[in-house]
């Protein structure tokens, strides 16, 4: 195996501000029934903001900081009628590292917060990182 690195730390660029709380009345997809959301950036990123406007599509990646991390096997949409399935098979917060990706559209840009439709993280989830969907791509 060539040299993976597992020396390295993620910074949280903001964070999740959602009535979202509780993990089992959360929709597992945004386009669930997700209530608006906002991203509140730390005041040193506000610069990074520059350029996102109302209706664009952003892909949001959070930390699930409330999943667990050591499950590998799990039921697709935790139904008991699917069979046992590998994380990698499937978009469960519980992973080895979980990280959440996550299709959104902007409704408003505020200073260092932004205003998103579609978002099933929960309240205070962690945001890592916002990459925009290019134009013609579909999201995930």
């Amino acid at each position: 195996m060539e040299n993976i690195r597992d020396d390295f730390a993620l910074t949280p660029v903001g964070h999740v501000s959602s009535p979202l709380s509780d993990r089992a009345e959360a929709p597992k997809q945004g386009t669930e029934g997700a209530p608006d959301a906002w991203l509140v950036f730390e005041p040193s990123y506000q610069a990074a903001l520059e350029g996102l406007g109302d209706g664009d599509r952003i892909i949001v990646l959070t930390w699930l900081h409330l999943a667990p991390r050591d499950v590998l096997r799990t039921r697709p949409r935790d139904d008991p009628r699917n069979p046992e399935t590998g994380v990698f098979a499937t978009r469960s917060p519980a992973r080895p590292n979980p990280i959440g990706l996550h299709p959104v559209e902007i409704l408003q840009v505020t200073g260092r917060r932004v205003r998103v439709r579609g978002l099933e993280a929960l309240d205070g989830t962690p945001v890592l990182d916002v990459k925009p969907v290019l134009a013609g791509g579909t999201g995930l």
